[in-house]
Parts: C-alpha cells; sequence; structure tokens
C-alpha cells in the first residue's frame, strides 16, 4: 500500500489510501489576497498567525505555506521571505507542512529550516523545474507534489496528463526518489468551463492509483471556479475524488461545510475507525446554529485570480482563496 510520510518537528502524518483524507490547509497565501501580501512585505504576520492557527483548530492535517507576495523579483524577495513565514508558521503549529513555491531558491532556502519532513509544492514535467526541484528532494529526502503540465502547457487531454505525471514519477526514479514520494496533482478543471472536468478527474485518479500506485492532490476549489454557491460545488465534489482514489487536496479547512463532507466521507471509506471522529467532532452538533452561519446559497462568484499562489499560475486554472 502507498504510503507518503510527512512530519513536522513532533508529528508525523502518513497520506495513502488506507489513511483519513489529508486536507492541506491553502489560507497561508497571498496570492490573490492584496492585504496579506502588504502585511507580509512590511514584516508584519499576524494574519498569517491567525490563519495558521485556525486551519489547525478547524481540523486541517497539513498547512500549506506560501510566500510569493510579488512577481517584481522573486529570485530575490521570495527565499527570505518564505524561510521567514516557515519558522513563525512552525513554531506555532504541530503539523506537517507543505513549502510552496515556483522559486527553486526559495525551496532550498526552506528545506535548509524546515523541521520534520515537509512536502515540497511543487515540481512539473518541465525539464528546467525536473532538473531543478528534484535533486533538492533528493537531497533533503522529502516528498514532492507533482504537477500534471510540461512545457507545452495544460492538455485538456487526461492521457496527455497522465503521460506527464508518469513522466516525473520516472524522472525522479532516476534521482533514488521512490514513488511513494511523488503526490501527483492531475489538475481539477473549472467544471463551469469545461463539462466533463469532473468526469476527466475521476478517471485520471483511478489511473494514477492502479497504475501508477500514487498518492494524489489537488487545488480543490478550481472545480467550483466562476459559479455561484462554490462551497456547496466543492462539499460535492469531496466524496466523489476521495471515491476515485484521491488522497488530499489543498483547500480551506475554515469551511464546515467541506469539512463535514471530507469526515463524511472518511466514515463511508472506512478510514474512520468506528466513526470515532465524527462522533467526536459532531456529538453535540446544533444544525440550527450552523444554517444560521452558513453562506448565502447565492454568494457571487469570486473574481479571477489564483489561489496557490506558484502552483496556480503554473497550473493557469486559480481559484481564489475566499
Amino acid at each position: 500500500m502507498t504510503r507518503t510520510i510527512v512530519a513536522s518537528a513532533t508529528r508525523e502524518i502518513i497520506i495513502g489510501f488506507d489513511q483519513p483524507f489529508c486536507v492541506i490547509g491553502e489560507r497561508i497565501n497571498p496570492t490573490g489576497r492584496k492585504k496579506l501580501a502588504a502585511e507580509m512585505i512590511e514584516g508584519n504576520f499576524e494574519t498569517v498567525k491567525k490563519d495558521a492557527l485556525e486551519q489547525v483548530a478547524a481540523g486541517a492535517t497539513m498547512l500549506d505555506v506560501n510566500a510569493g507576495v510579488t512577481s517584481v523579483n522573486p529570485n530575490e524577495t521570495e527565499p527570505g521571505l518564505l524561510v521567514k513565514t516557515l519558522e513563525i508558521v512552525q513554531g506555532l503549529v504541530d503539523v506537517p507542512l507543505a513549502i510552496d513555491s515556483s522559486v527553486t531558491g526559495a525551496i532550498e532556502a526552506a528545506l535548509k529550516v524546515a523541521k520534520g519532513r515537509p512536502l515540497v509544492n511543487s515540481v512539473t514535467g518541465e525539464e528546467e523545474k525536473l532538473e531543478a526541484i528534484l535533486p533538492l528532494c533528493a537531497k533533503y529526502n522529502v516528498p514532492v507534489v507533482a504537477i500534471s503540465n510540461d512545457e507545452t502547457g495544460i492538455s485538456m487531454d487526461p492521457d496527455v496528463r497522465f503521460a506527464v505525471a508518469k513522466k516525473i514519477v520516472e524522472r525522479a526514479a532516476d534521482y533514488g526518489i521512490k514513488s511513494h514520494d511523488i503526490v501527483v496533482d492531475p489538475l481539477v478543471m473549472p467544471i463551469g468551463a469545461l463539462g466533463d472536468a469532473g468526469r476527466q478527474v475521476f478517471a485520471l485518479l483511478r489511473r494514477l492509483r492502479e497504475e501508477l500506485k500514487v498518492n494524489t492532490t489537488c487545488g480543490l476549489s478550481n472545480i467550483s471556479f466562476g459559479l455561484p454557491h462554490r462551497h456547496g460545488i466543492n462539499a460535492g465534489f469531496i466524496p466523489m475524488v476521495i471515491g476515485a482514489g484521491m488522497t488530499s487536496a489543498i483547500m480551506n479547512p475554515c469551511r464546515p461545510q467541506e469539512m463535514e463532507a471530507v469526515r463524511a466521507a472518511n466514515v463511508l471509506n472506512g478510514t474512520d475507525a468506528n466513526c470515532t471522529n465524527w462522533i467526536m467532532t459532531y456529538r453535540d452538533h446544533n444544525p440550527a446554529a450552523h444554517a444560521a452561519g452558513a453562506p448565502a446559497a447565492t454568494a457571487a462568484p469570486a473574481p479571477a485570480g489564483g489561489r496557490r499562489g506558484g502552483r496556480a499560475a503554473r497550473a493557469g486554472a486559480g481559484a481564489k482563496a475566499e
């Protein structure tokens, strides 16, 4: 059984088909959040601290940490800022972290100070990226997210995206990186723009699980980009992708509707033994109070923008954090 081990200084987490779904909190990301970007540039990390604590309290298994505050000279600005952000977050919470950057120097700088065994987010099938990121992952013995696009961009053909994932797994093996340390992002497309985006990713996930035997992740909210009441779509998507074989997702754990879907899927998938986590979480659940605090179904769609910074830019189908 494929198992990807990530760890903080004090806690080890296993991503795997026989494990509870791994929720990677997305909020520590200044992309599309001008106020947060401005704060981080000024050296103000109060929102970062707040987001870290709130996401863990809401049930995040891991936290994604991104410091891509500007597209101007990121090679100069991002390494130091990412290191500072990472050190603050790992000093506050004990969950494993994902180091999220498109800047190789920033990833290496963060790996030097990261505690435990973080997840590197990410590498694509582009030769330049493969040659830059995979040696770092091998050197520091850390797992990596493999995004299924290359020099040709994102293919609308899921068979091509599978071929890119397979290429990355094979190239990683050349550096001594085992397939269980590759977490593939098959690239979830917006269902509002591509009507069969759901069916595509379900089929692709099954192939990744059965043929490559790798764990998987995605930017969950990409599926609902441009639609009203996005959390309803996201919540419906979660158990379906889990059923198809997805083992983790970068998402907002502070959305109760989506976290309920994750926890319910864990129950139904048999990874919440004896329904223990569900019972502990919801034994005192008050549906009326929950409904009163739920977002309106007529909420306007979020404006265009990437949710995951470097990843959204590389994948080309970002979804703004809400």
